[in-house]
């Protein structure tokens, strides 16, 4: 009978993007394929990753036509890493990218890889078509199958439900534009970005909006009594990413940083087809799971990624978990209390980068891991919600 093998830290290495961009703007001639391609091969050029056979290289994508069939393998030999690298397809809606770094994450904690690579893209310029016989595009909508209602409809409700006002959300669809546009001009972002097609930068950041502009745009989702618009929630972008995940010794062996460990990830899902304000409050109970067996508290964290797919969505989140009425209602035992909101998000988020689905994951993650390697130590807090009413939050520590 084999002995099992210790567990072992497993460390972020490296990681690369190419700008998000807005659907249908600069990204309409290329697909899924092009996309994650270009990721991964300014990943391999970054890291001196040519001909280097990886344990496993994960990802997917939650638009696909057919043709991304084995998209992620097609993609690792259009790479220079070595041929013999294999790869996974897996979806989890907007989950994607951070479940890719779980799976592998988890095999290299286990001693089955050294190290391997964990992605993400999406395509919403590129759509599959409906209909063959008139070429009818299917736009992508979002759509719960079980409610018929759109992602933003939910959170319609959801905003309703848990009275978000549209003062505060547009107030932190703002903040996060100003953070991520300073973050820009520090040069935090200088050496996470691959150019791809002309673009250099995201390109939905807005560094002239103002309380005043976002006030006057009209509700997307409830024309006559809905608070979300286009400029508190997450637009349709396109683009892809990627985080290189290892053991020590073998960044060590290479000379490459241990920028952060990945060291707890917990997925939870959620009834919302009865519940229909809850679509995206799974997070609310993963989060609660995650620390219990961190033994952590809420406030343990030097840093808070909440992935913004709607402001509302998030104000909802930290509102239940400050709420011991509300967070009962999750089945929790006590409320996980309060954050410092000056420690959240503080280099933007989904609002100003824009959310190409399956490659949040890997744009969260590498924010992240510099956050706290140039920090130097710290605990970071990740949640990023899903359709289907998932969630998953992750910690990591340097």
């Amino acid at each position: 009978m084999l002995t099992p093998s210790p567990i072992r830290k497993v460390a972020v290495i490296g990681y690369n993007r190419i700008p998000f961009a807005r659907q249908n703007t600069f990204y309409t001639q290329a697909g899924n394929k092009e996309m994650m391609s270009a990721a991964l091969n300014g990943l391999v050029e970054k890291y001196h990753l040519q001909g280097i056979r990886m344990g496993e290289v994960a990802g997917g994508a939650v638009i696909k036509h057919s043709r991304d069939f084995n998209l992620i393998r097609e993609c690792v030999l259009d790479s220079k890493l070595n041929p013999a690298t294999p790869a996974c397809d897996l979806q989890q809606a907007c989950d994607t990218g951070i479940e890719a770094a779980v799976y592998i994450a988890n095999k290299i904690a286990l001693g089955q890889m050294e190290a391997g690579i964990a992605g993400g893209v999406d395509s919403s310029s590129d759509v599959p078509l409906l209909r063959f016989k008139d070429f009818t595009p299917s736009v992508p909508m979002n759509m719960e199958p079980h409610t018929g209602l759109s992602m933003g409809q939910h959170t319609e409700i959801t905003a309703k439900y848990y009275s978000i006002p549209r003062e505060e959300q547009d107030a932190m669809a703002l903040e996060s534009h100003q953070k991520m546009a300073a973050a820009y001009e520090r040069g935090f972002f200088a050496d996470m970005i691959t150019p791809f097609m002309g673009l250099e930068r995201d390109n939905n950041l807005r560094t002239d909006s103002s309380l005043e502009k976002l006030a006057k745009l009209k509700p997307a989702f409830d024309k006559t009594a809905g608070s979300l618009t286009a400029g508190n929630s997450s637009p349709l972008t396109d683009g892809a990413s990627c985080v290189l995940l290892a053991s020590e010794e073998w960044a060590k062996e290479r000379g490459l940083p241990i920028l952060a460990y990945i060291t707890m990830a917990e997925i939870a899902a959620i009834e919302y087809i009865q519940n229909q304000h809850n679509l995206l409050m799974a997070p609310v109970n993963a989060a609660d799971r995650m620390l219990r067996r961190a033994g952590l508290q809420l406030q343990d964290f030097d840093f808070y990624e909440i992935h913004e797919a709607f402001t509302a969505q998030v104000l909802a989140t930290l509102k239940i978990w400050e709420s011991a009425e509300l967070s009962h209602s999750f089945g929790l035992e006590k409320p996980l209390g309060a954050i410092d909101r000056s420690k959240l998000n503080v280099n933007g988020s989904s609002i100003p980068a824009g959310h190409p689905f399956a490659a949040t994951g890997g744009r969260i993650i590498a924010t992240m891991a510099k956050l706290l390697n140039e920090r130097g130590s710290g605990r970071g807090f990740i949640s990023v919600c899903a359709a289907g009413g998932q969630g998953i939050t992750m910690i990591m520590e340097k």
